[in-house]
């Protein structure tokens, strides 16, 4: 849980290739076509769409150049300690011109350290989808997931997993807070990483995905209120992992 949060400046070494996964266009399924819908119980569940995304390592690319990249620090006990991840929210601003692929990773180097919180636009909430210097699919993605689930997704967040080190632990996410029954959607790109669920107050793992590039996950219902999921460490070499997480205000 964050009393509060702050940014550190990061130079990550990203260790990547022309095209991670899958190149070509950018555009989804607006048919949702391949939904499975997982029941975790009588009031909880997980939609799973693979593949739902194509053109993944444009949006990757396009995110990496433009993203105000931040790693943040939480309480462990009596410290801070640096949270395994990158995270970014997205200002006011033009859109950049696209950057090279050999300069992103000198380009995430160049980053201010501000102070912020759970509330400040881009934090866990998420930054509004009208102050975002983002790709306009995501704009368009965020019509379709409004149209089929009938609630109003207009927050985006997104994290960068740099490697097998980089991870999250179990958690919640915090809009449960402050809405009941909310849902959470999240687009995979990059490599595949093991995602996981288990009820809250128990500690075995009872299920285990692995979104890859392009995958939607959406999880409803109770949810975020009675379980928890995590994306745990790998000792396995592995290549970059971002999740764009979508959220709704009302």
């Amino acid at each position: 849980m964050f009393d509060a949060a702050y940014c550190d400046r990061v130079a990550p070494e990203l260790a990547w290739q022309t095209s991670l996964f899958d190149g070509g266009e950018v555009g989804f399924a607006r048919t949702f076509a391949g939904l499975r819908r997982i029941r975790l119980d009588e009031q909880s569940w997980v939609d799973h769409v693979p593949g739902w995304l194509a053109g993944s390592d444009h949006l990757f690319a396009d995110l990496l150049a433009a993203g105000d990249w931040q790693q943040r620090e939480r309480w462990m006990y009596d410290r801070r300690v640096a949270e395994p991840r990158l995270t970014a929210g997205f200002e006011v601003a033009g859109r950049p011109a696209r950057t090279s692929r050999d300069r992103l990773a000198s380009a995430l180097a160049n980053v201010s350290g501000v102070e912020v919180d759970d509330l400040t636009p881009g934090g866990d909430e998420g930054t509004p989808t009208d102050h975002l210097k983002l790709p306009a699919v995501l704009g368009d993605i965020c019509a379709a997931l409004s149209d089929r689930y009938g609630v109003t997704f207009d927050r985006i967040w997104v994290n960068l997993y740099r490697d097998g080190a980089d991870s999250v632990a179990w958690h919640g996410d915090r809009n449960a807070h402050v809405t009941r029954n909310p849902l959470v959607a999240t687009i995979s790109l990059g490599a595949p990483r093991k995602f996981q669920l288990r009820r809250k107050g128990e500690t075995s793992i009872a299920h285990e995905l692995r979104p890859g590039p392009g995958d939607l996950i959406v999880m409803g219902g109770a949810c975020q209120h009675d379980w928890e999921h995590c994306v745990p460490k790998t000792a396995r070499p592995t290549m970059p992992r971002m999740s764009v997480t979508i959220r709704h205000s009302r």
